[in-house]
């Protein structure tokens, strides 16, 4: 059978990287991850999908939780995916476990793929006494390979004597495949004079790009969101975070985020004031997350904010900067620390918005580089050290409107052909 790479490799150097600098907003970070909110679990084990770590991990609500979904985008999909959208459908989108592989992506599989995923689920149901409809699964790994499925059913028996109030690093430790560090991140604030945290975990490194990034995440909180408005809130600010990385261009076939509400803060959130700080919090956390995947780029040395401003619509500032963001002519200069400007011109101007390039300007940082009517005025030297940095901020202003835009990336190292040169092996 034909392999496609999707993202698996041996991983040793598990150390967390120090963590990017946090936003403000009424909460403040805390330390617990997925497990921060009250009422939820982890756990994480080796069950011998993968050679050398924890491979396996499970995710659990003491009570039923609304579920908040969004899937990739790719029409390759994954079975895993596949049956979670039927189960969601069945359990009418409350789930209490979700319990995720990784080292097989169990795609492109066929009908012994499915068969798999349904067992997973069916294995985790009975081995937490749960009904069937209240599990969630997801795996990740290698495309066209089938799941060595007595590991993966043992390992699943195993889980529920492993969780953990303070999992959470187990289990974002198992979900990880090429990245070199987890990914965790939770927050915490009053709404009311009483504590809501919002908490999670993600994996992903290599084959990121919207929509969605190839990537895993697992948002949880212990505040009550009613369903739909759950799915809104969450699918409005996937597209302002995980929607707007990217490392390679390619975008994978077992993308999922999901997010579980169980309410057992006793806090609900509707609307007005405690809306508003409850949407700047899930979104620091989604955010921080897809800061931490675009910086964990396979070999990537550096994190790039592209910065679009000045533009007509919300939508054409997200072009240029997606396009700018997946040259790989401006992520290899920035790897070399060459601040060759022209690049970046070029990639606005490719991107498919109407704009005058006459009309642009370009800053490093706070330094200018260009500005209007083509006025050179880069420093080099400056401009240099700038590039040399591990963050990077690239302004791009068309002056044309009000608008603007976000986007991350890395720069693209020979590393990255090396690693992706011999993923299976």
């Amino acid at each position: 059978m034909s392999l496609i790479m999707e993202d698996f490799v041996v991983v040793e150097d598990l150390t967390p990287k120090p963590p990017l600098p946090a936003g403000r907003g009424g909460f403040e970070e805390v330390d617990g991850g997925v497990t921060a909110p009250l009422g939820f679990s982890a756990a994480g084990l080796y069950c011998g999908i993968r050679k050398v770590k924890k491979d396996i991990a499970l995710i659990k609500s003491e009570v039923p939780a609304d579920v908040a979904a969004v899937f990739t985008l790719n029409k390759t999909v994954a079975a895993p995916l596949i049956v979670d959208k039927a189960l969601l459908a069945r359990g009418g989108k409350k789930c209490s476990a979700i319990v995720v592989n990784s080292g097989n992506a169990n795609a492109c599989t066929g009908e012994r793929g499915m068969q798999d995923a349904w067992a997973m689920a069916a294995a985790t149901a009975t081995a937490l006494s749960i009904p069937l409809e209240e599990v969630l699964i997801s795996s990740t790994g290698v495309i066209g390979q089938y799941m060595p499925m007595e590991n993966v059913l043992q390992g699943i028996a195993q889980l529920p004597a492993q969780l953990k109030e303070c999992g959470s690093n187990d289990a974002a430790v198992a979900i990880m495949t090429t990245d070199t560090y987890s990914k965790e991140v939770a927050v915490e604030f009053e709404v009311n004079g009483k504590p809501i945290c919002i908490g999670g975990i993600a994996k992903g490194s290599g084959m990121i790009a919207p929509n969605m990034a190839t990537m895993l995440a697992f948002i949880t909180t212990d505040a009550s969101v009613p369903q739909p408005l759950l799915q809104t809130l969450f699918g409005r600010l996937i597209d302002r975070s995980f929607n707007r990385i990217t490392v390679d261009g390619d975008t994978s076939t077992n993308d999922m985020a999901l997010m579980l509400a169980n309410g057992m803060s006793g806090v609900a959130i509707v609307q007005g004031a405690e809306f508003d700080l409850f949407e700047s919090a899930l979104e620091h956390v989604l955010v921080r997350l897809a800061k931490m995947i675009a910086r964990d780029g396979e070999g990537a040395t550096k994190l790039v904010e592209i910065v679009v401003r000045g533009a007509r619509t919300e939508k054409e500032a997200v072009k240029a900067a997606q396009s700018v963001a997946n040259s790989n002519l401006v992520k290899t200069a920035i790897h070399g620390a060459d601040a060759n400007w022209g690049r970046i011109l070029a990639a606005v101007g490719y991107s498919g918005i109407d704009f005058d390039p006459a009309n642009v300007e370009l800053f490093f940082g706070d330094l200018p580089v260009l500005g209007k009517n083509y006025d050179i005025v880069i420093d080099e030297v400056r401009a240099k050290k700038i590039f040399s940095q591990e963050n990077i901020t690239i302004t791009i202003d068309l002056n044309q409107g009000e608008s603007e835009a976000n986007f991350w990336t890395c720069d693209l190292s020979k590393e990255y052909v090396h690693i992706n040169a011999s993923y299976r092996s």
